[in-house]
């Protein structure tokens, strides 16, 4: 049902009887920056390629050939959308996780056989990237890298000043993430980028952008970036597919190894065409459609939280809002889906069991639920343990409509109300 066309009007086109009720009976979706629903235009794209276009891009004859002038083509749409100016730029890899890994460690390793005279082994990174980062600095420091970790404010944004202070003869990576995932935060990485470069024009930039491609405009060159990172599955691709951008210069070793010659012999492996025409597609439908899905989120968002904070104020009218609720993040700069919401004094995990039958959503990031404990990004924030146990994420997307966001809004409430009673 999620996979059904969007309309303005909030009613998904060519919606059945049946397919409205299936979406009553289902809990409304407000958890995008975990993951999307494959767009229809997208899925429509990757048929002939569950069937007819069965062809190895590698390989010489006609199935071959439309296999790898499809490759190319998505390659394009990749790089179109963030503004790299070579195809070549653009590598597919097996998802986010992937990409990051082989950003770092291929950098890192291609250093130590470097020709530079004095070894560079220092690497920059902020408090609130996704859990990959922090792992795979956490495996550098085996071989001797130095981590420097720049912590951010109250609102989750790093402070452009620490970061360039943090630069020395040494630094080899600064990685700042564009967007984070749980509260949406966009980071200055332009402004890092400009004046680390300016410090120590050998430091090599990369950002975590899988959160925010689609919700925000990119440009690699705008943000003076050297690497960037997508997911698909961000994206309403499939899931197992990502993008390394690396711009024309920068030395990597390789990640996988192998026998052939695929992406410009810098990833080994036969290349799932199914999956890059899927993310192609997807990076497509950004460049042609991404203001108005820009101002849909923003909509969705912004009713979101006003509904609460009306349907609070009624429920309890001698109490001002600032004492029953908190928006984390910057208001200004933060993504236009992301909502992240603290409720004092209520446990999330409780209060999404209460919704689970009509809300989908999180307490945060969706790869460290589970966990009773706040979030990393909320205690880098130092945000009180009353407020941050009380933390929805709430992230909206193509497919949400206005009245799934008043009905998310009024179950929230309601089932705030019978908690605090509870207490």
């Amino acid at each position: 049902v999620l996979g059904t066309a969007f309309c303005r009007s909030g009613t998904p086109k060519g919606s059945s009887a049946k397919g409205k009720r299936l979406l009553q009976e289902k809990p409304y979706y407000f958890d995008y920056n975990a993951t999307t629903p494959i767009h229809p235009e997208v899925s429509a794209k990757m048929r002939p390629f569950l069937g007819e276009e069965f062809g190895n891009p590698s390989s010489s004859y006609c199935y071959g050939k439309r296999s790898k002038q499809a490759l190319e083509e998505s390659r394009a749409q990749v790089a179109k959308a963030i503004g790299a100016s070579m195809d070549r730029e653009i590598i597919f890899t097996g998802g986010a996780t992937e990409s990051l890994n082989w950003a770092f460690k291929g950098l890192a390793f291609a250093s130590q056989f470097s020709r530079c005279p004095f070894k560079r082994n220092h690497i920059i990174i902020s408090a609130v990237e996704h859990v990959v980062v922090a792992e795979v600095c956490q495996y550098l420091r085996k071989f001797g890298f130095e981590i420097t970790v720049i912590g951010v404010d109250s609102t989750c944004t790093v402070n452009v000043d620490e970061v360039v202070a943090a630069v020395t003869d040494k630094t080899l990576l600064v990685s700042i993430m564009l967007a984070n995932n749980e509260t949406g935060a966009i980071q200055p990485v332009g402004q890092i980028a400009d004046r680390v470069k300016l410090k120590n024009k050998y430091v090599i930039v990369h950002t975590d952008a899988s959160q925010a491609l689609g919700k925000i405009p990119i440009s690699v060159d705008q943000l003076n970036v050297d690497m960037l990172t997508l997911a698909g599955h961000k994206l309403y691709a499939p899931k197992g597919v990502g993008v390394l951008y690396c711009r024309d210069g920068v030395q990597l070793d390789n990640l996988l190894h192998g026998a052939g010659s695929q992406e410009f012999g810098k990833r080994a492996g036969t290349e799932n065409v199914l999956l890059c025409v899927a993310l192609g597609q997807a990076c497509e439908i950004v460049t042609r459609d991404g203001q108005a899905t820009r101002a849909h989120f923003a909509e969705c968002r912004d009713r979101l939280q006003n509904r609460i904070s009306s349907l609070l104020h009624a429920a309890f009218p001698s109490e001002q809002i600032s004492s029953l609720m908190r928006v984390n993040g910057r208001a200004c700069s933060r993504l236009p889906n992301t909502l992240s919401i603290s409720f004092k004094g209520v446990q999330a995990s409780a209060l999404l069991s209460a919704l689970s039958s009509t809300i989908a959503a999180s307490a945060g990031s969706a790869c460290h639920s589970g966990a009773v404990k706040m979030s990393s990004v909320l205690t880098a924030m130092g945000l009180e343990e009353e407020w941050g146990q009380g933390t929805l994420r709430l992230s909206v997307g193509c497919f949400t409509t206005l009245e799934q966001v008043d009905c998310a809004a009024e179950q929230i409430v309601r089932h705030l109300v019978d908690l605090r009673k509870s207490l």
